[in-house]
């Protein structure tokens, strides 16, 4: 299937992160950079309304993801990014719109997200289809705003 028939199909526009997928080099990392005002956007909608829509894009990340392989005939092509923004949405749950936070949440994200220790790595090898492709991705998610948020508490016990 050719990249501009997918974009022009919702669901794959979607799940190819609105064409951020298609980078040459480091799709993964454009995707990534693709949840930046996607993220913004959601934050606008308060705590509750963040949290419901973070939900709402792993849930039918699900979907998305599973879809869009099938189509691509390819179990978890890296052009598919839709698993980035919802795992770096997932990663900003409690998380304030500081430069601090979006680069130390992207770079934290990425880390976890490239090297996939733990349960991260063992989400991306057992898990299959539309959940496996968006697993270790949400679970990077997690363990990026788990880290973040214990080092915020660290740092004010210090002081």
């Amino acid at each position: 299937m050719n990249t501009a028939r997918l974009l022009r199909h919702p669901i794959h526009c979607l799940a190819l992160g609105f064409g951020s997928g298609l980078a040459p080099k480091a799709p993964g990392t454009f995707g990534t950079l693709a949840a930046l005002p996607v993220v913004w956007l959601a934050q606008q909608t308060g705590s509750w309304g963040y949290l419901a829509l973070t939900l709402l894009v792993v849930i039918a990340g699900v979907g998305i993801c599973g879809y869009t392989a099938k189509a691509m005939g390819e179990h978890d092509s890296p052009a598919i990014v839709w698993d980035e923004i919802a795992g770096y949405m997932v990663a900003f749950i409690g998380l304030s719109w500081t430069w601090q936070n979006l680069l130390l949440a992207f770079l934290l994200f990425r880390l976890l997200d490239i090297t996939k220790p733990g349960p991260i790595g063992w989400c991306d090898r057992k898990l299959t289809g539309g959940l496996g492709i968006m697993a270790d991705d949400v679970v990077a998610g997690v363990a990026t705003g788990l880290i973040i948020q214990l080092g915020y508490i660290a740092l004010n016990l210090l002081h």
